[in-house]
C-alpha cells in the first residue's frame, strides 16, 4: 500500500444497503416493485410522469431519512487523510458519501436531492415533492424532473472518470453487482492501464474474475479494514 499514490473507488448500492436503502436487483429490490421501463427511462416519464415523480419522491425521502454507515465514514476518513489522488465514483443517488465526510465524490448516475429543469437546463438542490409540478426557481417553468440518469441516457462526467481510471494505481469496487455498464467495465479499463484491482462485496459480482483480489463480507466491516491498511 505504500506505493499507492492514486486510487479510484467505485461504489454501488451495496454500500448503502446497511443504511436501510434498498438495492435494485435483490429479491426485495426496487425493480420488484416497478418494471425498469416504467420508472427509469425517458419513455416511462413521458408515458406516466406522475408515477415517475412519485417513485423518486419516495427515493428522496428515503435518502433524507438514512444515515451514513461505517463504510461511508471510512471512505470519508480516507478522503481526509490520504495524501495522494483519490476519486470516489458512485453509482448511488444518495448523499451518504458526502455526509460520511467525503468530498472527492462524483455521482455518475445523478443525485436524489437534485432536480433538472428541462426548459432552462438549470439544476437545483431539492428536498420537496415534484408531483405538483412546481416552477423552476431559475426560469419559472414547471419543467423539472429528477436529476437522475435513466436507462438510455449517458452517465455524467464520463471523460473525467476514464481519465482518473487511466492514472490509477489501485481500483477498488465496493458493493456493486457488476451488471450495469459502463461502470461494470471500469475494472477492465483500470487493469489495461496497469492498476491493481480489489473488490469488496457481500458476494462475488458478475465481474469478480477481473479483479486481482475479492474480499467478501459486509461493507461496514470490509471498508474500514481496507482503509486502515491504506492509511497504515
Amino acid at each position: 500500500m505504500r506505493d499507492i499514490r492514486n486510487i479510484v473507488v467505485l461504489t454501488g448500492a451495496g454500500i448503502s444497503a446497511e443504511s436501510g436503502l434498498r438495492t435494485f436487483r435483490a429479491e426485495d429490490g426496487l425493480w420488484e416493485d416497478h418494471p425498469v421501463e416504467q420508472v427509469a427511462t425517458p419513455e416511462g416519464f413521458r408515458r406516466d410522469p406522475d408515477l415517475v415523480q412519485r417513485f423518486y419522491d419516495e427515493r428522496r425521502a428515503g435518502v433524507m431519512a438514512a444515515e451514513p454507515n461505517a463504510a461511508h465514514r471510512a471512505l470519508g476518513r480516507l478522503d481526509a487523510e490520504f495524501s495522494g489522488d483519490l476519486l470516489i465514483v458512485t453509482q448511488n443517488i444518495d448523499d451518504l458519501h458526502e455526509r460520511g465526510g467525503a468530498s472527492r465524490v462524483l455521482h455518475m448516475h445523478g443525485e436524489a436531492l437534485s432536480v433538472w429543469c428541462t426548459s432552462c437546463d438549470a439544476r437545483h438542490q431539492w428536498h420537496a415533492t415534484l408531483r405538483d409540478g412546481p416552477p423552476c426557481p431559475a426560469c419559472g417553468e414547471p419543467a423539472m424532473r429528477p436529476d437522475i440518469v435513466w436507462f438510455g441516457e449517458m452517465p455524467y462526467r464520463m471523460e473525467e472518470i476514464f481519465r482518473a481510471i487511466s492514472q490509477a494505481d489501485l481500483f477498488v469496487s465496493i458493493g456493486t453487482s457488476g451488471a450495469v455498464y459502463p461502470a461494470a467495465g471500469f475494472v477492465q479499463s483500470a487493469r489495461d492501464h496497469g492498476a491493481r484491482a480489489l473488490e469488496l462485496n457481500l458476494e462475488a459480482s458478475l465481474g469478480s474474475r477481473f479483479f486481482h483480489e475479492t474480499r467478501l463480507g459486509k461493507a461496514s466491516e470490509l471498508v474500514p479494514a481496507w482503509v486502515g491498511e491504506v492509511l497504515g
